[in-house]
């Protein structure tokens, strides 16, 4: 009986492990930044590409 709680709790804690998904956002929904300064009517897309905001 011991062993099967052992085996099911490490089966529930690998779920849990393998069901995280890694999410990198730059605020910009997903858009590129030149499309990002077409719809914000911007005259430069540099503060909208990643390494560019201080």
């Amino acid at each position: 009986m011991k062993t099967f709680k052992k085996i099911g709790i490490m089966v529930v804690l690998g779920l849990f492990l393998t069901s995280c998904v890694g999410i990198k956002s730059n605020g910009n929904h997903g858009l590129p930044p030149g499309q990002v300064k077409k719809v914000t009517g911007s005259k430069s897309a540099k503060p909208y590409a990643p390494g560019q905001n201080k």
